[in-house]
């Protein structure tokens, strides 16, 4: 199911019959500020273990996920002062960070070392989805293999994915750019990819 949402003023007429469905265990692709995402209601296990068989994802091997605010974060994660105040001046914007989870955070979606990686999104209907569902939503990128580029555009990506995904927001045209990665469980920050996020401010 391909809907069209306004990417700069999402209708949130639009948007809430996609939160009913989330509930129930959809997967779901949407724009992001990197480019398209794929993923589902953090709080459904199966959802998750769909969307692990769609990107051939081994167990322990966990995604991250988008939360609609700082404040969000501060429930899911342990978060430093320090770590606190860089991300305030950076976010919403193109950076995942790692943090210690915290016990809101189900068993599934965190690493061996019980870290997680959260982002704060930009992209309006993004943010409109994650604000209107409540909590956060799991995140990964369209999954292609290495023959073929990432789809900047809706319709390929319903031609990509097909019926293995449940609904797919088409916001436009999005060039896909990663996030830059960037750990923030120690003292100082560590730059673990360099992606569209500026790392200026982290070292």
């Amino acid at each position: 199911m391909l809907i069209e949402i306004n990417p700069e003023n999402p209708q949130l007429r639009l948007i809430q019959p996609l939160i009913e469905r989330l509930r129930d265990g959809a997967i779901i692709c949407y724009p992001t500020d990197t480019g398209y995402g794929v993923g589902c209601d953090l709080f459904h296990q199966k959802a998750i273990k769909r969307l692990m068989q769609i990107k051939k994802r081994p167990e322990g091997k966990p995604f991250s996920f988008m939360c609609s605010s700082l404040k969000d974060i501060s429930d899911y994660a342990h978060v430093s002062n320090r770590a606190y105040r860089l991300m305030k001046k950076n976010l919403p914007g193109a950076y995942t960070f790692v943090l210690p989870g915290s016990k809101l955070v189900p068993k599934i979606m965190a690493t061996r070392q019980k870290t997680v990686g959260i982002r704060v999104p930009s992209h309006p209907i993004c943010l409109l989805l994650l604000e209107t569902l409540g909590n956060p939503l799991v995140n990964t990128s369209i999954p292609v293999d290495s023959d073929h580029p990432v789809p900047a555009e809706a319709y390929e990506i319903e031609m990509l994915l097909g019926n293995r995904v449940d609904i797919i927001i088409d916001g436009g045209s999005i060039y896909p750019d990663p996030s830059t990665l960037i750990d923030l469980t120690g003292d100082e920050p560590v730059i673990l990819r360099q992606g569209k996020g500026d790392i200026a401010p982290f070292l």
